[in-house]
Order: structure tokens, then C-alpha cells, then sequence
């Protein structure tokens, strides 16, 4: 299995370990060539206006579009969240536009009021899951179809449709492997049903 993580700006090389450290082949994504022969894709946290200018000027933006409309993997962390929904309240660039979700950036405020809290999400089994806010955006309204998978404050935090997931915190910068393994057992299922098809 293989999976690229979005390297434009952002927590790239912790993302990258994460996924290495669950026996997948991580392998960092610049140009559009590089996502042929890939099983699912990372957009990592980071500044989500300057990944999506980016996203444009590398020509990944509609590449990335229609793996997803595709019902390709794709994980977004914090900034992958608010460039995967469909609708952000304060965004002046393009998102990828997948997801059926509303999303605010930098919800909590600014890098001084970041913080961390452990979170309750029953798909990733007992045990809280310590949760990284860094800028963090938060989801407004999540549309039918879209599985709230955790809440903080009555808002969703943590999102899956179909075989997009994504979350407002930062899971690749904590040592709980729980997040990434739920998603890579995503990919796998999706293989599983392509070789039996």
C-alpha cells in the first residue's frame, strides 16, 4: 500500500513517519505525476490559503478534485479539513471542494490561543485521543451523508465521507497511531473491494 502526503507547506515529515511506523510506504507529493500508482493521499496541516495557491500553481488543484469525486482516500489535517469542504466561511482562494461540509477558519483564534484536550472518538476504539488545536478551523455544519465522528463543544471536530476523512486537530503530532491506522484500514477496505470486484 501507498500513500503520498501533500508536501507543498505544512507537517509534512510527521505525517510521513506516522504512516511509516503502520508498515505503509509514505511518499511526499509535489507534482501531479506523482499521485499515478498512489492507494491514498494526506493533505497535512499547515497555512490553507498558501497550500491552495499552491495546489493551483503546481496543478494539483483538479487532479486532486477528481480522485476524490472518484471516491479516492484522501485524509485532511487541520488545513487539509478546511481545503476539503465544499463551503469556508473565510477563505479568498479555492478549496478542493469534497467534502459536504461548512468550515471556519482559524475558529479559535490565533497561534497564542492554540491548545490541546483529549477527545472522545468511539471509531478509534477506548481511550481518549489527545487532540493538537494549532489555528485550528472548526466545522460548522456537517451536510447528510457526512459521519460526525467527534465534537468538542457541541461542534464537529472530526469528519468521514465515504473515503474522505478529516479532522480539525493534529493527530501526526502526537504518538497515538489510532487516527492514521483508522484511516489506512479505509484504504484497505477499498482495496479489498476493488480486488474483488
Amino acid at each position: 500500500m501507498k500513500t503520498g502526503v501533500l508536501a507543498l507547506q505544512g507537517a509534512v515529515a510527521e505525517h510521513i513517519q506516522m504512516l511509516s511506523a503502520l508498515d505503509t510506504e509514505a511518499v511526499p507529493i509535489r507534482l501531479p505525476s506523482e499521485l499515478n500508482d498512489l492507494d491514498a493521499l494526506v493533505i497535512p496541516g499547515g497555512e490553507s490559503t498558501t497550500i491552495s495557491k499552491l495546489l493551483t500553481d503546481y496543478s494539483l488543484m483538479e487532479p486532486i478534485r477528481k480522485l476524490a469525486e472518484q471516491g479516492f482516500p484522501i485524509f485532511g489535517t487541520c488545513a487539509g479539513l478546511v481545503l476539503l469542504a465544499k463551503k469556508v466561511s473565510n477563505l479568498e482562494t479555492d478549496s478542493i471542494g469534497a467534502m459536504d461540509i461548512e468550515v471556519k477558519r482559524n475558529a479559535f483564534g490565533r497561534q497564542v490561543d492554540s491548545f490541546e484536550t483529549d477527545l472522545n472518538i468511539p471509531a478509534l476504539g477506548n481511550g481518549a485521543f489527545r487532540g493538537v488545536f494549532i489555528r485550528a478551523p472548526i466545522i460548522e455544519k456537517a451536510k447528510r451523508g457526512v459521519e460526525v465522528l467527534c465534537q468538542l463543544d457541541d461542534k464537529p471536530v472530526a469528519v468521514r465521507q465515504g473515503k474522505l476523512l478529516a479532522c480539525a486537530f493534529h493527530p501526526e503530532l502526537t504518538d497515538d497511531i489510532r487516527f492514521h491506522k483508522y484511516f489506512l484500514d479505509m484504504v484497505k477496505e477499498k482495496l479489498f473491494a476493488k480486488s474483488n470486484c
